[in-house]
């Protein structure tokens, strides 16, 4: 994923985004440690295998889009949060989301919380 936004991000979290807006999401399955939480419209998935069922079942769903437009963190960090905006077939058709990463130190992706963008203000 060509964005500057992400430029200075954890390897592991730049391939996140580029694999997870691509044709075949579950190739970021690997990119997890086996025992990752996520969170993602307020439902929890443990473990790669329900990691890749997840990333299956989003796939199927709808077509869209998604853009970086801004990130906290650096390829240091063990936390790291972007917001991205998301485009697409769904019901609003636009959505901005912010995905919060924590990485092991392996530099896996040890949990990931996707929630609605909250605007500070």
């Amino acid at each position: 994923m060509a964005n500057s936004v992400v430029d200075r991000c954890p390897d592991a979290v730049r391939a996140y985004l580029a694999l997870a807006s691509g044709e075949d999401r579950t190739a970021a399955t690997p990119l997890f440690a086996e025992d990752v939480h996520v969170t993602d419209d307020g439902t929890d998935h443990r473990g790669r295998a329900e990691i890749r069922e997840w990333l299956d079942r989003v796939a199927g769903e709808f077509s869209y889009t998604t853009t970086p437009i801004s990130a906290d963190g650096d390829a240091a960090s063990d936390r790291v949060s972007v917001r991205c905006r998301i485009e697409g077939n769904f019901p609003g058709g636009v959505v901005d989301l912010d995905y919060c990463f924590r990485l092991d130190a392996a530099g896996r992706l040890a949990s990931l919380v996707i929630a609605p963008a909250v605007d500070q203000g």
